[in-house]
């Protein structure tokens, strides 16, 4: 499958390279998409119930160890909304909250997407390893998104339940 062939240097700091753009890429279209694409909670991002409501990859995973020290890409890219650490506490943020993390995770998706094209240049057996990588880079952020998503929401919802009871 490979069609291009170079040196092992030039093939390297194309790989490292392509990465770059390809993360970069997929966080600044996402970026620019307008909230309203993100508003809903549709088949992509709704939680399944055998989820639990975000449980299950604390079962599995152990997320909640390891999820603080994932990057944020706001503080990478300086814009965005930063989900490391809660600013507000009120209904309306948990809201934007939880529409970020359908950013954030439609950008990890996009991110690992661009993968069979390492194939182009690479021999096979490292596009293999590419593919991988791009499972191992973003999994865990999308496993994170998949875990805070459904407790936000229901933050979300309790507080504009209870600021309609004041």
């Amino acid at each position: 499958m490979r069609i291009i062939e170079l040196s092992i240097f030039w093939t390297v700091l194309i790989d490292f390279v392509a990465w770059f753009i390809f993360h970069m890429a997929a966080a600044i279209f996402t970026l620019k998409l307008p909230d309203r694409f993100f508003a809903k909670d549709n088949w992509l991002y709704r939680t399944r119930k055998w989820e639990k409501s975000g449980k299950i990859w604390d079962e599995l995973f152990r997320v909640k160890k390891w999820k603080d020290r994932l990057p944020d890409g706001a503080a990478i890219l300086k814009q965005g909304f930063a989900k490391n650490q809660l600013k507000e506490t009120d209904a309306k943020y948990f809201e934007k909250f939880v529409l970020e993390s359908r950013r954030a995770e439609c950008t990890h998706y996009l991110a690992m997407l661009p993968a069979v094209l390492f194939f182009l240049w690479n021999p096979v057996w490292v596009g293999v390893v590419m593919i991988f990588y791009a499972i191992a880079a973003n999994m865990p952020c999308i496993l994170a998104q998949r875990y805070n998503r459904p407790r936000f929401a229901k933050a979300a919802r309790m507080k504009a339940f209870l600021s309609h009871i004041e």
